[in-house]
């Protein structure tokens, strides 16, 4: 330090810290050569707490107020300068100034996912992350533990290892909640909540007071979201079929002719499907039944046969050996069959002349 800075430190008696960044936990008061006037006076602002250190020994802890750095106001420190015979030279001493607001939005995650069993997807890895909030409740304990000597200690400094252990003990917290993955975002309270009260004795150890944990998001692994998206479409989209007819109408009259195509080659695509399935299924029933069944009949010529010039029938073989027999039906009689061109003679068809020769050698049947 230089003339000015040794003048301007001896004859300045006010000691106070007004905090201009957003990040400062513990700041300390530089004077030259630690030199502080007996008598000078101190301000400890609303979220602030001044420690006094004396030859490396913490000698006063001053909470919020104004204070006049004299025997009665600093007993320990008094102790400690030997003030006792009204010894009022300037005294070497170091305040340190402590953020004791809360500092918030600090982030936390987990660096990889955590792997969990869970009842409706089996085995799943879950990644989360959130924020928390923090503030000094104990400056001895800090200092001792955390800042030592460091003259201007931002949280950035001590934010990942707080981070780390959130995420080291979050794996544990989650898996003995026993909760389903899908109820997981209606529980994220419930989860800040739990994480909190389970992690805070360990910040207490740094003289620090974890306020609040705030999950944010878990998220699956994206081909787990892939398929969680699927499967929730398909519950929204219902009857596939009237989705199907009514996509294509809505493209019809819209015009839109990627949308239709793309209707159609999903409805096919759909129809193929089922239809592979429908012959996988019916298919040893199909077998079975063939093996088991008799062939089917052979089918028996039908005969039209004109008496008294009027096209009658058709009539099945034992139809035409009844009008035989009945003498409605002889050589003479015109006759005609699917296939034939014209009506012909029944003399002239080999299978109604050979029923004719049977039936007039067959006796009639008996009346009555």
């Amino acid at each position: 330090m230089g003339l000015w800075d040794k003048v301007f430190g001896e004859f300045v008696d006010i000691i106070e810290w007004t905090d201009d960044s957003s990040d400062t936990m513990v700041y300390r008061f530089e004077r030259h050569g630690n030199e502080i006037k007996y008598g000078a006076k101190l301000t400890v602002r609303e979220s602030q707490i001044a420690v006094f250190i004396n030859e490396g020994e913490i000698a006063d802890i001053l909470t919020p107020g104004m204070y006049q750095l004299e025997t009665r106001n600093l007993p320990i420190l008094s102790t400690l300068q030997h003030w006792d015979h009204g010894f009022s030279s300037p005294f070497k001493a170091e305040v340190y100034f402590f953020n004791t607001r809360q500092f918030t939005d600090l982030k936390w995650g987990t660096k990889n996912p955590i792997m969990m069993r869970d009842a409706e997807f089996d085995m799943v890895r879950l990644r989360t992350f959130g924020t928390y909030s923090v503030r000094i409740t104990d400056p001895k304990v800090f200092m001792n533990e955390i800042m030592g000597t460091d003259g201007h200690f931002t949280v950035d400094e001590i934010s990942d290892q707080l981070r780390d252990i959130i995420t080291s003990r979050y794996a544990t917290i989650l898996g003995k909640l026993d909760v389903p993955v899908l109820d997981l975002a209606s529980n994220y309270d419930t989860l800040s909540g739990f994480i909190t009260e389970k992690i805070s004795p360990e910040f207490n150890q740094y003289g620090l007071e974890l306020t609040k944990v705030l999950v944010e998001n878990i998220s699956l692994p994206p081909e787990v979201e892939k398929a969680l998206d699927k499967r929730t479409s398909m519950g929204v989209i219902g009857d596939l079929d009237k989705y199907l007819k009514y996509g294509a109408s809505e493209s019809m009259q819209s015009g839109n002719s990627s949308t239709a195509s793309s209707a159609m080659e999903m409805g096919i695509g759909l129809a193929m499907a089922q239809s592979m399935t429908s012959q996988q299924s019916s298919a040893p029933a199909s077998e079975a039944s063939a093996s088991s069944a008799p062939p089917p009949l052979p089918h028996e010529q039908q005969w039209h046969v004109a008496i008294n010039n009027e096209a009658t029938g058709p009539f099945s073989y034992a139809q035409l050996t009844t009008l035989v027999q009945q003498g409605s039906l002889t050589g003479a009689s015109l006759v005609w069959s699917a296939g034939m061109e014209n009506w012909e003679t029944a003399q002239d068809i080999s299978y109604i002349s050979d029923i004719i020769d049977k039936g007039q050698n067959n006796p009639p049947p008996i009346p009555g």
